[in-house]
């Protein structure tokens, strides 16, 4: 073998550094936006500032996100991606929808709660009302892909007489509605007065499901 055909691992190595490179940096982006977002809101914060505390020229995030609107959605994806993935993994199952239910509460738990994620979820919370766009993408992007799976997961459980026929249709929001309130919670008095969030969402899902009444 020539020197010409031997195979060069330096040389093709560095596509895989600079992708590694590039997601790192778009990362460190992201998480100085979140900061710059909950400290200032949507409206006040500015692209400079997120250049500022992610130690960038604010030329940089523009090779990774439009303008302020594009990295504050991204930053939404990115919070919701577990969910949504999760939930989807749940829908391609067929156990008991008890089972399925606190599973959610589990990831929720473990994802959100446990994590700055619930910081972006708060944003959205706080900032949808003010600016209209922000909720169309939320629901657009989100709520419409999560309201179908988990509709499609209660109508089998519905099928199979695990919850009355045509609850299904509504559960969703009702099933949906103790999480954001979990979050808001936290935000406003999680120092003052701590929630046990899984003790709240599964004594939810027994009534919803109507486990509580089961139990001796």
């Amino acid at each position: 073998m020539t020197a010409a055909a031997r195979p060069r691992p330096a040389a093709e190595q560095q596509p895989r550094r600079r992708a590694l490179v590039a997601e790192d940096r778009r990362r460190q982006i992201l998480d100085a936006a979140l900061d710059v977002f909950a400290e200032r809101g949507y409206a006040a914060a500015r692209l400079e500032d997120v250049a500022a505390r992610a130690g960038v020229a604010k030329g940089t995030i523009y090779l990774y996100f439009a303008d302020k609107r594009s990295l504050f959605m991204d930053l939404v994806r990115g919070a919701a991606a577990p969910m949504i993935e999760r939930i989807g993994e749940l829908a391609a199952t067929d156990a008991p929808i008890d089972q399925l239910l606190r599973g959610l509460v589990d990831k929720f738990q473990a994802e959100v709660l446990g994590t700055r994620r619930k910081e972006v979820f708060r944003l959205v919370i706080a900032e949808a009302g003010r600016f209209p766009e922000i909720a169309e993408f939320y629901h657009r992007d989100i709520v419409s892909r999560i309201l179908p799976l988990l509709r499609d997961v209660l109508g089998r459980a519905a099928r199979r007489g695990e919850i009355p026929v045509g609850v299904e249709q509504a559960l969703p929001h009702l099933f949906i509605a103790p999480f954001f309130m979990s979050i808001t919670w936290d935000g406003l008095f999680g120092s003052i007065e701590p929630l046990d969030t899984r003790a709240l969402l599964n004594a939810h899902i027994d009534l919803l499901t109507g486990a509580g009444a089961k139990k001796p």
